[in-house]
């Protein structure tokens, strides 16, 4: 027999910062359109490639071969060790494969070790804004204190020295970046960075730079926070192979830096996820073996899928800057006079496009919409016509 009032009572049991952590606003539309078979989504941040053949039949050959075992904790020692000549022939960062690299299960469990290992109660974390929507629950729910670094459509979404310096006070401790950036596009270059890199240096700032998406800069080559001088000492330095190798299913992570930082993640990670799994591990080293024309490939389809997307957007209602980086567009809404939220909802309920309102990625997202324009020529044909629609009806 059910005890309703043990059912009724049981959530008291979770801790409050569970109970107030919101929903994620990006999985929010996706629930809005189950059932409907009319959608086109331009909402998804995955590669609409499928990952290259020879990177499967590799590990279809592996699993023959038996390769089912755990890794050890810090990942395969020639996983790391490829990892550590891609950054350095890729970004001009270097790194010891032995213990200043650790495999993990995505980019976003190294964050979550990251802001674990990092953070104790009431530290102050700098996130610029808009920004990938993981970075303040995260912070949350291990008892920091988030400190939003606006940044603004007419800077390119730039960090400047200026809007962070504002923000800095005592209790700062980590500056969290993602350059090229979720859901802007925008870059930072080299000289962006060196005004920043001095204020992290007086400051006394431990950093975190989510670089997942740094093979996806466009007309130049992403430049690493970590590649400053004196900024690898005090930067962690995340990627993985889901955006740039269409692995988003394979979740293989890393995270660079100091052995001492690392080694306190390693930690965490040991108690908790142990390892992550091999035949990720092994199509990752086979994607930096033979895989690199492959990456390179798509990223020219989606430099060329950006420049057509951006200016139809434009031509169909939407003002949209050009973006450097990732697979994101992020056109304005603001002439509509509806939020971000209520443009988001009513675009899907109408014309059955499914984009991410700017509000779910933080102050200075709202009078944005997020369109992901890794998808198919004739998808993303589609949308723009039933957005044209859209827009004509306001």
């Amino acid at each position: 027999m059910t005890n309703v009032s043990t059912v009724a009572s049981i959530t008291d049991f979770l801790t409050p910062a569970v109970r107030e952590m919101p929903p994620s606003g990006i999985r929010k539309f996706f629930e809005y359109s189950t059932g409907r078979k009319d959608i086109v989504s331009l909402g998804v941040g995955e590669p609409d490639f499928v990952t290259p053949q020879h990177v499967i039949k590799a590990c279809i050959t592996a699993l023959e071969n038996g390769k089912t075992s755990y890794t050890p904790n810090a990942g395969l020692p020639e996983l790391r060790e490829e990892i550590a000549g891609y950054l350095e022939s890729s970004f001009n960062t270097s790194y010891n494969p032995a213990n200043e690299i650790m495999v993990t299960i995505g980019s976003s469990e190294a964050l979550d070790l990251a802001l674990r290992a990092l953070i104790t109660e009431h530290d102050e974390i700098l996130i610029p804004a808009p920004c990938y929507i993981s970075y303040a629950p995260i912070t949350f729910l291990n008892g920091g204190h988030t400190v939003t670094v606006e940044t603004s459509a007419d800077q390119q979404f730039k960090l400047t020295a200026e809007a962070l310096k504002a923000k800095l006070s005592p209790r700062s401790k980590v500056l969290i970046l993602c350059y090229p950036n979720n859901p802007t596009g925008g870059i930072m270059t080299y000289e962006d960075w060196l005004p920043i890199a001095r204020l992290v240096e007086e400051h006394n700032l431990v950093v975190i730079s989510d670089e997942i998406y740094a093979e996806l800069t466009y007309g130049q080559r992403h430049a690493s926070f970590a590649a400053l001088p004196g900024m690898k000492e005090r930067t962690l330095l995340i990627s993985g192979f889901s955006k740039a190798f269409a692995m988003t299913g394979w979740r293989v992570g890393y995270v660079c830096g100091p052995r001492e930082l690392i080694a306190a993640m390693l930690k965490i990670h040991q108690y908790t996820a142990m390892c992550a799994p091999i035949i990720g591990q092994i199509a990752a080293i086979e994607s930096l073996r033979n895989g690199l024309e492959e990456k390179d490939r798509m990223m020219e389809s989606y430099n060329l899928r950006r420049k057509w997307f951006v200016e139809s957007l434009c031509q169909t209602g939407l003002p949209c800057h050009e973006p450097n980086g990732t697979f994101y567009a992020f056109p304005s809404i603001m002439h509509t006079g509806l939020s971000s939220e209520q443009f988001a909802k009513r675009l899907l309920d109408e014309e059955g496009v499914i984009t991410v309102p700017g509000s779910a990625f933080g102050p200075g997202g709202e009078g944005f919409i997020r369109c992901s324009y890794a998808s198919s020529r004739e998808q993303l044909e589609m949308a723009l016509e039933r957005i044209g629609v859209f827009l004509k009806r306001l």
